[in-house]
């Protein structure tokens, strides 16, 4: 590179030019050399090999500890048993991406010119690599899924087609699982390709993926709520902005912002929530990352996993209706007391793992705070904020009585418009993409195996604690 450097400088500046001359090749050189993401992925890979098998060499044997019975029965909850590379859950401080916390995040990573939210193409580079990617990096990621952006047309007839009725969860699952008929890993691994080469299709697919989700979740909007034709991507802007576009909300760049926030602080949780394990569990057998996904999807629709935040919404609501604007803390107080006596949970509070406030919901309160700090479901969110986890204290009702993420994205999206709740899983869904994309790719870098845990019987557990 240096002496094509030297080579060039010779023929455009004759000795003694001006050192300008010098910077513009200089420049020029720095454009040639920028990496591509499958490029720099490509130089980790054989580290990260080598890095799994010492790991395997040396604890290979050891046990994580005993599994419990209950936890059998309990849905393995804290049962260790996935790698999971991208993040990880810590009780006390929240999630981290790559060893970085939220708040690390959107100082580190790069974003869009005016706007004050973190790119979820920096993420995605972060969650792959474990290295903030610089402006110009995450710029190219931009252009190349803008590139890989159109859906086949037949999938486009496909959703043109499903009734308005028909749950757009469900037309989201339906249209990427169609996407598997141009996927480069299914095609390549027909063809019989080495094992090696099986990360490299599936990078493709992911990429893919991603760029054409904000398509399809467009369509699918614009389908069910008659919000017309669908508008092309712009390839000179950000993968949230064009999100936004296609759903008909661009031209407020506080959405646009909170769209980069929501993406980042929705795309991944560790590996054992119900969408992240189902992503794995199908692309452990060698599914491509189109099925792989989709399966994950019909996870998410689970009203268990993916519906949270419009539960919040309605609960707030119908608290806001009861007692009006303004409420007093006793009233708030004993709307919350209500519910807990009627049987229910107070939604968006508590957490299978957290045991403190959500720094997903920190952040988004934060943005509140500064983009709609006097909005009256925003204040309420605040003022059930202030008094709910005293109440679930008190009532012994949870380990964590702190507010989780689903608390207060509800909240954010109505107050700019976007009040079509059946429709906010769809936004979770194009999000999670980015953390079950990272460990499919990861998964067959390193030669994951088909998943196959042991079952057992509740007669068999009976007959193996018999004599103990």
């Amino acid at each position: 590179m240096v002496l094509h450097l030297r080579i060039a400088l010779r023929k455009v500046s004759p000795r003694g030019a001006p050192r300008a001359g010098f910077a513009t090749a200089r420049f020029a050189s720095t454009v040639a050399k920028q990496q591509t993401l499958k490029e720099r992925l490509a130089e980790l890979i054989p580290a990260e090999i080598e890095n799994v098998k010492a790991i395997r060499a040396e604890h290979g044997k050891k046990s994580f500890g005993p599994v419990l019975v209950d936890q059998v029965y309990g849905g393995m909850r804290g049962l260790p048993a996935l790698l999971w590379d991208g993040s990880v859950l810590d009780p006390d401080e929240g999630i981290r991406f790559r060893g970085k916390t939220i708040n690390e995040c959107q100082q580190l990573l790069p974003k869009a010119p005016g706007g004050s939210e973190p790119l979820p193409e920096g993420l995605f580079w972060l969650l792959l690599t474990g290295e903030v990617p610089t402006s110009e990096q995450v710029q190219a990621l931009s252009k190349d899924w803008a590139a890989r952006s159109t859906i086949p047309e037949f999938v486009e007839e496909l959703l043109d087609r499903c009734p308005t009725t028909l749950h757009p969860m469900s037309q989201f699952s339906l249209a990427v699982t169609a996407l598997n008929h141009d996927s480069s890993f299914a095609k390549a691994y027909s063809e019989g390709i080495s094992k090696k080469e099986y990360w490299g299709h599936t990078f493709e697919d992911s990429m893919d993926l991603i760029a054409k989700l904000p398509n399809i979740a467009g369509r699918i909007y614009r389908n069910v709520y008659g919000k017309g034709k669908v508008p092309a991507i712009d390839a000179t802007k950000d993968y949230s902005w064009n999100l936004a576009h296609l759903l008909g909300f661009s031209e407020n760049e506080a959405f646009v912002d909170l769209l980069r926030l929501y993406i980042t602080i929705h795309s991944d949780h560790e590996g054992g929530n119900v969408s992240a394990h189902t992503g794995k569990l199908v692309g452990s057998a060698l599914s491509d990352p189109f099925l792989a996904y989709a399966a994950a999807l019909n996870g998410l629709a689970g009203p268990l996993h993916g519906l949270a935040n419009q539960e919040v919404l309605n609960w707030l609501r119908k608290m806001q209706a009861k007692l009006g604007e303004n409420a007093s803390d006793d009233a708030v107080k004993e709307y919350v007391w209500s519910t807990l006596k009627g049987g229910q949970v107070v939604p968006g509070y508590g957490h299978a793992v957290l045991r403190k406030t959500d720094p997903r919901y920190v952040a988004q309160r934060e943005f509140a705070l500064k983009h709609l700090p006097e909005d009256p479901l925003f204040k309420l969110v605040g003022q059930v904020y202030n008094l709910v986890p005293g109440i679930l204290l008190e009532a012994g009702k949870a380990k964590n009585p702190w507010p989780n993420v689903d608390a207060h994205s509800g909240v954010l999206l109505t107050y700019y418009g976007l009040d079509q709740m059946n429709y906010y899983t769809v936004l979770f869904g194009v999000s999670r993409a980015f953390g079950v994309a990272t460990q499919l790719i990861w998964d067959r870098a390193l030669g994951a195996p088909l998943e196959r845990p042991k079952s057992y019987s509740s007669e068999a557990i009976k007959k193996m604690f018999a004599s103990k």
